[in-house]
């Protein structure tokens, strides 16, 4: 990939905003690469985008597509900010998101309690009806209807979700109410949303379903506001619509990602990922595990066949979102994580951040608590002067920060930032192992991909606690995640309810799911790409694997591949029938296409090989050689670093 100052013909845009600094890269058809690195705005996210394509010099006519990841969503669910949402539940279920699945938040810590439900509990409305997954229990009258309409409205909501039970087999009962509660609000002239179950995630599981439809619901108006906003503040200045990245890896045009709020949770992570995947396949290579430390937070995937691994979601700033999403685990220990000492006297690192205002001490705009970034710079891991572009490091502004901390553990100022350096490593590399060890994924045989701003200088300490002997250094690795979210295609998911065993499923309703999904996403995306798989289980698991699917798998090849896949994760099977719950198909479009090859590239300060321990400044991020490795320049840009042998 080619890296100049100025270069006219710029295709595509990818902007990530963190939540210290805004990345932006943009590519160009002949593989030109321009980059920028602002501080975040939080009280205006779409105010960073702009500074970030200002601090590019970026011509409008020259921009193809915009790409964006946001936290927008991760931001309302910490701060519990969304929308007011009623919740239509079938009765007797009503306490589904206060019961969860009844496991204590902390086992041993009796006082530890789960993060309040996003819909109060007095905001529940119970629907008298019943569905089985087969029949009709309790028929949904219209009498049924209009009360629950009434009690709806009366409660003035800004969203309204409808979660009834089992309406990922039959939706018909949540489409009759939702189309009544509907005309109703119209009718009214109310501005008031409303979100079914089996639109959002038509998959087993009630409270998973309930509580992703719930937080659809309570994002959808907030995520509306934020790319309104955004759109029109980019078509002001000429700049096309943006294009969002969703948590599973591709990208949706704004007035599309309306409509899946709950999907863009994770889509910042998701563009770091596919990023790292890129420069994977470029080097030949198809499998690595990944970490992007930030300002806030530190990120770790896992790459598998040259492609990010996709799993079924998990929590989200405690609120369960079960739609597919890049797997992406999320420590808070990035370069803000303030350190400090606890009560029974161990040093802790994070999870509370000096953020991008005032921020860590040494960059000197007002922060004066101890963080990880300023423990680099009094390291000699961060240099001082201008780093970054745009930020003035100063050394005796972290050994100023570093010295109370440093008479708490009765230690040098230089022995209290090495101390939070391992302390960061430590909670990495706890990361690492659980996207890895815990998936029965050896991770010494794999190389790690380290990006963002502090990826490179964490990566041989961590990747020495795993075993690992190589690390990657891409490109642009300390704004990766930018230029993943520009290289990304538009891609289209549907997801369809199958629960059946194989003996059920039968070779002509299995090409007819893939056929019927085929035919509603390639209306969207005509010539995309489509790829297909399968969630199965032995029967009766409470879990699944995820398997691919190709038109000319018959039943019985599906199964053999789950079962060689359920050996190849937990080492054994069971003698049952294999059941397929749920199908989820992909149609993508092209990806913009780079040539990546370098020339006349100013990426490196330092060609050729160097030895640890030494520091090596890249453009927007620096790398840190430890003792005992050699880092080797790539001709694609970048570096590779190896352990020497013993």
């Amino acid at each position: 990939m080619k890296v100049e100052g100025h270069s006219a013909g710029v295709a595509a845009v990818g902007v990530d905003v963190g939540g210290t600094f805004t990345d932006l890269a943009a590519v160009s058809e002949d593989g030109i690469v321009r980059t920028s690195k602002v501080l975040s705005v939080a009280q205006d996210r779409a105010r960073g985008v702009m500074d970030a394509i200002g601090s590019a010099g970026i011509e409008a006519g020259s921009v193809s597509s915009i790409a964006h990841g946001t936290t927008v969503v991760t931001n309302l669910l910490l701060e519990r900010s969304g929308a007011r949402v009623v919740a239509c539940v079938t009765h007797g279920f009503t306490d589904i998101l206060e019961l969860r699945r009844q496991e204590r938040a902390a086992l041993y810590d009796l006082a530890r309690q789960h993060p309040a439900p996003l819909v109060e509990a007095r905001d529940v409305v119970a629907v008298s009806e019943r569905m089985a997954p087969d029949s009709v229990v309790m028929k949904l009258s219209d009498e049924a209807i209009a009360e629950t309409v009434q009690q709806v409205l009366a409660r003035n909501p800004e969203m309204v979700a409808i979660t009834l039970l089992h309406s990922y087999a039959s939706p018909t009962h949540e489409q009759r109410l939702a189309a009544v509660l509907r005309a109703e609000i119209r009718r009214r002239g109310l501005a008031v949303g409303v979100v079914c179950s089996h639109e959002v995630l038509p998959e087993i599981r009630e409270y998973e379903r309930m509580a992703t439809a719930v937080a659809e619901a309570y994002a959808r108006p907030m995520v509306a506001r934020y790319l309104l906003n955004l759109t029109r503040r980019l078509e002001e200045h000429g700049y096309p619509a943006p294009r969002m990245m969703t948590s599973a890896g591709g990208t949706l045009p704004a007035d599309v990602a309306v409509e899946h709020a709950a999907a863009l949770a994770l889509s910042g992570p998701a563009g770091g990922v596919s990023g790292a995947a890129f420069v994977l396949r470029a080097l030949g290579l198809k499998t690595a595990l990944t970490i992007d430390i930030g300002g806030t937070s530190a990120d770790v995937g896992l790459i598998d066949g040259g492609e990010p691994l996709v799993e079924r979601g998990g929590l989200v700033a405690g609120v369960p979102i079960a739609l597919p999403r890049v797997l992406v685990e999320a420590v808070a220990a990035g370069g803000g994580s303030i350190a400090w000492v606890d009560d029974g006297g161990a040093l802790r690192v994070g999870p509370q951040s000096a953020g991008a205002s005032p921020g860590p001490a040494a960059y000197g705009r007002g922060g004066i608590l101890p963080t990880l970034t300023d423990a680099h710079v009094v390291a000699g891991s961060i240099p001082s002067g201008v780093w970054s572009g745009s930020v003035e490091i100063s050394r005796s502004l972290a050994v100023e920060a570093l010295s109370g901390l440093a008479a708490q553990l009765s230690v040098t100022v230089e022995r209290a930032a090495t101390a939070v350096i391992d302390t960061a490593n430590a909670t990495m590399a706890r990361a690492l192992r659980r996207v890895s060890v815990e998936r029965g994924i050896d991770p010494r045989g794999m190389p790690l991909v380290a990006f963002g701003g502090g990826g490179p200088l964490h990566a041989c300490g961590l990747a020495e606690q795993l075993g690992m002997t190589s690390v990657i250094i891409p490109p642009h690795a300390g704004v990766l995640s930018a230029v993943g979210l520009a290289l990304a295609p538009q891609r289209r998911e549907l997801l369809s309810s199958v629960m059946q065993t194989e003996s059920e499923l039968t070779d002509a309703v299995l090409h007819g799911l893939l056929d019927a999904a085929s035919g509603k996403l390639r209306v969207l995306l005509p010539d995309g790409d489509m790829k297909w798989s399968m969630r199965a289980r032995f029967a009766g698991q409470g879990y699944e694997l995820e398997v691919p699917v190709v038109p000319s798998d018959s039943v019985q090849a599906l199964a053999r591949h789950f079962v060689e896949r359920h050996v190849e994760r937990t080492g054994f099977r069971l003698d049952r029938d294999v059941e397929f719950v749920s199908l989820r198909s992909t149609c993508s479009g092209s990806a913009h296409n780079v040539e990546w090859t370098r020339t006349d590239s100013t990426i490196e300060k330092k060609p050729g090989n160097v030895r640890g321990p030494s520091v090596v400044q890249l453009p927007d991020a620096t790398m840190f050689v430890a003792e005992g490795w050699i880092a080797e320049s790539l001709p694609t840009g970048g570096w590779l670093m190896e352990q020497m042998p013993v």
